[in-house]
């Protein structure tokens, strides 16, 4: 990594949204008190969801970045996506007691006072500007780290500069008469939560069932290995991830009357390749063939 290590920004993004979000749910409580707007209740209800989901990060993070140890041998990387699918089952439930609060007030409007208009819209502005310096953070550590936890937060906060400034477009027509505007977008804050539960779970599923790399970065790898000279090829590459750490392993084609010890050589300067091009922590295993056995098989 640069400068500092991936532990370093992980848990940089988390103090750092701990942060935030603790502002934005202080000043969204008195908001919503104040107002009684079911579009900013929407509005908090996802920054409860928010701290939730990055206090498990928190913690679950802490954990994945342990080192391996006896029990674990592969590291305790897959703990972020497990996280990942307990965020997304959380955000989905909460979600569905959101839209029916918004279907009660489609049926039941609610006024919004002035004083209450201008404190919504004030905390509105508040929350934008947090959620931008959230974003700001999380963007370097995603570039720094690939992190799929931190990732997961970053475009569930880039969501929320949509949601923040819906709820102020809700009370904007709610003061103008339009107090239906209210429980509408409160229940389209709902069908974006479900959605983002949704994206969340399928790329913490991903994660869990050892989905492989990119093919991009599968092309990289192969022409890293290729481009050994003693390399006359490779086979069954087979790739994961879990956390921070990327699992490659492979078969590489050698001369016949290779001797060992070279061929052992061989096998640590491939690995050095791969660990200069390609990015992340890795965990390589190399299976050296010779030529002809592959060549009767193939």
């Amino acid at each position: 990594m640069q400068d500092k290590g991936y532990d370093f920004w992980v848990k940089l993004a988390s103090w750092t949204a701990i942060v935030m979000v603790s502002l934005m749910i202080i000043a969204k409580v008195w908001a919503w008190l104040s107002t009684g707007s079911s579009a900013m209740l929407g509005s908090l209800t996802d920054s409860l969801l928010d701290i939730t989901a990055t206090l498990i990060n928190f913690f679950v993070l802490r954990y994945a970045l342990m080192p391996a140890d006896d029990d674990h041998r592969y590291g305790h990387g897959k703990a972020e996506p497990l996280a990942g699918l307990a965020q997304s089952a959380f955000i989905a439930g909460s979600a569905c007691l959101l839209a029916f609060h918004g279907i009660e007030r489609l049926i039941n409007p609610v006024e919004i006072s002035n004083a209450g208009f201008n404190i919504g819209i004030g905390v509105s502005i508040f929350a934008i500007v947090c959620t931008l310096i959230l974003i700001s953070v999380q963007n370097i550590v995603v570039k720094k780290t690939g992190s799929i936890a931190i990732k997961a937060d970053s475009l569930h906060y880039k969501g929320d500069l949509l949601l923040n400034a819906s709820v102020m477009v809700a009370m904007i027509l709610a003061s103008f008469g339009w107090v239906i505007a209210d429980p509408i977008f409160t229940i389209g804050v709902a069908i974006f939560l479900l959605y983002n539960a949704w994206e969340v779970g399928v790329e913490s599923g991903a994660h869990l069932m050892d989905k492989e790399l990119p093919d991009e970065e599968k092309q990289v790898i192969k022409q890293l290995v290729n481009s050994h000279k003693k390399v006359h090829g490779l086979h069954e590459i087979r790739t994961r991830q879990a956390g921070k750490t990327k699992f490659i392993q492979f078969h590489v084609e050698l001369d016949d009357d290779l001797p060992l010890i070279t061929a052992h050589q061989v096998a640590e300067e491939v690995e050095t390749l791969l660990k200069q091009g390609v990015d992340g922590e890795l965990d390589i295993i190399i299976h050296q063939d010779p030529l002809s056995v592959v060549s009767k098989n193939s």
